[in-house]
């Protein structure tokens, strides 16, 4: 089912949160004080606006509550980034991911209610996005431009075949380089391990084929 997201705050990190859930199939609204960025993502976005986060009534306009998950990405100014948090936990927001500057605003985050506080000198923004737009892929990890590693949770349409019948080698030219089961890590697994329900399959290859089968056996 498709989700709705609000991106506050279309700087660097904000734009390629927003970029990336549009790419994955997402409703996304962009929110930013700063016009010139605004514009610059009318044309992504679903749609886009000029906004106060810290102002409740601007935020009630919007409807924000009515968002699935809202990301606050706003950049510098850690007071603002604070008080619009705050604000989105007292609307009533279902999920809220927050970025932090340092390791002090990520704490004040989480206290006043961040669902999940982000780095971006250690979290891509492309990543989590896909963490986010996805239910089955539980991690990325961006290779190059192209080619990506995903942790992907094993479904019905997975579970109960071995590799082999699964064959995403030939169908998806993807490779299967290690399955995580509970506390086990089968390294290189045989064409003829069987895939069971809780198994996370640890996947590389092209990001154009990890979409197609993403889009085709994960939904």
């Amino acid at each position: 089912m498709k989700k709705s997201y609000a991106v506050i705050g279309l700087g660097r990190f904000g734009g390629s949160i927003c970029r990336t859930l549009v790419e994955e199939g997402m409703e996304v609204l962009g929110i930013d004080i700063n016009e010139e960025r605004v514009n610059q993502y009318s044309m992504i976005a679903s749609h886009a606006v000029v906004g106060d986060t810290t102002d409740e009534n601007v935020l009630k306009s919007l409807g924000i509550r009515n968002f699935d998950h809202v990301i606050v990405a706003i950049g510098d100014d850690i007071q603002a980034s604070i008080l619009t948090t705050l604000i989105l936990k007292e609307l009533g927001v279902g999920r809220i991911t927050a970025k932090a500057q340092n390791d002090y605003h990520g704490k004040v985050l989480q206290k006043i209610g961040a669902d999940q506080v982000v780095h971006p000198e250690r979290d891509m923004g492309k990543r989590i996005a896909i963490n986010m737009a996805s239910n089955s892929v539980l991690d990325y990890l961006e290779l190059s431009a192209e080619h990506s590693i995903v942790e992907i949770a094993a479904n019905r349409k997975l579970s109960g075949n071995t590799i082999m019948e699964l064959d995403i080698r030939k169908k998806y030219g993807l490779n299967i380089v290690a399955i995580k089961r509970g506390e086990e890590i089968i390294v290189s697994p045989q064409a003829k391990e069987i895939i069971q329900s809780d198994d996370v399959l640890i996947v590389i290859g092209n990001d154009h084929d990890i979409d197609r089968f993403e889009k085709q056996v994960l939904e």
